[in-house]
């Protein structure tokens, strides 16, 4: 099932990328795009800034499609995508990439300018590579463009790196780019400063500044309205991390562990939210199977430490955990690799605190649970007392200086015989008599 599932989310991928490219080609060949030449746009309309200082993540792709959206409303002249952009999710690359050409479509420009010491890496130069200019600041780079399969096999990497080849280099010949410079972006994983894309056409012009890139681009005289994420849309790149889905699941459940051992309600909603909040954030990137279930056992084990009550549980539920979190992005495609070691330095932090808590169970939760047991009525189980009534089968004796209601295991007891309590049931001790030794 977890292999089908990850082969599926691969191959479904690659289907994408090539549906992508052979939609664009009909584009192209159907007049919307043609050669190098700028689509003209039918209106008047103000040119839209879209401040795209985001990584390429569910969150980056929803807001490039309201802002395609928008300005087909509102009869934009232009977009520009001002980007400083690490990289990221290749299935959200495929999103805003399809945004873009919806633009073209309508006759909307779609332009990207890279503010000085800024960034067009990975995701981010596919982005700029499929836009009808890019032009850059002093200092910035583009590139590298290496798509990774995480976790995938030698052939997933190479499917994978041929079709986004594919996707670079289509762009670069339809906007007269060097199709042998963006090559090099992919295959040998080539960034190219500011001045080194321009010497070898990778871009199409060098701006100091947004105003400056306008002018470049002949739309400065243009009003401009500037869009940039919304709450919704950040929400949405904060849950598609999935070191960060695995690890509010994890706390919500040590946070419903908790609430059961110290009810507050409090605790327990977080936790609630907190779990909710993690399998959304899943939802979002398709995480894998293998993940999820390594997830599930891990809930199970930090749970059941309600019944164990020695920590151990706790240690092994976090550290079960740890591991499944890492296995959540198996199969997807990133641009570029996930920073693993970054996420190296949050699990170790978490598993760090799970000891901890499962220390504190062990030493404080689980002596207090036990000491509270024994103070009970279950703490008369194996004690001895005397009957001072009848019992037939049901009476009064008194143990440890305390008078009980009781009730005979099995036939009658006299008043003044000596017993022993069984059980309890309802406050009623059951008892038995006990036999005085032989002589």
């Amino acid at each position: 099932m977890a292999l089908w599932g990850k082969r599926t989310l691969r191959y479904g991928l690659i289907i994408s990328v090539f549906v992508i490219i052979a939609a664009t080609t009909i584009f192209m060949s159907a007049g919307g795009v043609k050669g190098s030449a700028v689509p003209v746009s039918q209106g008047g309309g103000p040119v839209i800034l879209a401040n795209f200082d985001v990584p390429v993540d569910l969150g980056a792709s929803t807001f490039m499609s309201r802002v395609v959206s928008y300005a087909t409303s509102v009869n934009a002249s232009a977009i520009v995508i001002v980007m400083n952009t690490p990289g990221g999710l290749g299935s959200d690359l495929l999103s805003i990439l399809n945004s873009i050409s919806q633009a073209n479509s309508s006759g909307i420009p779609v332009y990207t300018y890279v503010p000085p010491n800024s960034l067009a890496a990975s995701a981010g130069s596919y982005i700029a590579m499929a836009c009808n200019k890019i032009l850059m600041g002093p200092g910035g780079e583009i590139g590298p463009s290496t798509p990774i399969v995480e976790g995938g096999s030698e052939l997933d990497q190479n499917h994978t790196e041929s079709a986004f080849l594919q996707i670079m280099t289509s762009y670069a010949e339809t906007w007269g780019r060097n199709t042998t410079a963006v090559y090099d972006m992919v295959i040998y994983d080539q960034a190219y400063t500011t001045d080194g894309a321009y010497s070898n056409h990778v871009i199409d012009g060098i701006a100091n500044s947004t105003d400056q890139a306008l002018q470049i681009l002949g739309i400065s005289g243009t009003p401009t309205q500037s869009m940039s994420e919304n709450l919704y849309e950040q929400t949405l790149s904060a849950l598609s991390n999935s070191t960060l889905d695995g690890l509010l699941l994890l706390f919500g459940f040590i946070a419903l562990l908790i609430e059961l051992f110290h009810p507050t309600i409090v605790v327990g909603a977080v936790g609630i939210v907190a779990i909710v909040a993690g399998l959304i954030g899943l939802e979002t990137f398709g995480a894998s199977i293998l993940g999820y279930v390594l997830l599930a056992i891990a809930a199970f084990l930090i749970l059941i430490e309600l019944k164990l009550a020695h920590g151990f549980a706790v240690v092994a539920g976090v550290v079960v955990g740890a591991i499944g979190i890492l296995f959540l992005s198996q199969g997807l495609t990133f641009a570029p690799a996930p920073n693993l070691s970054l996420t190296y330095v949050e699990l170790t932090i978490f598993v760090a605190a799970g000891v901890i808590a499962g220390l504190y169970i062990r030493w404080i939760i689980g002596p207090l649970r036990r000491r509270r047991s024994m103070t009970g009525p279950e703490s008369l189980i194996g004690k001895t007392g005397v009957a001072i009534k009848d019992l037939k089968p049901e009476g009064e004796v008194r143990v440890e200086g305390i008078v009980w209601r009781a009730k005979a295991e099995s036939g009658e007891i006299a008043a003044g015989e000596v017993v022993r309590v069984k059980k309890i049931e309802e406050l009623v001790l059951i008892v038995e008599k006990v036999q005085p030794p032989a002589a």
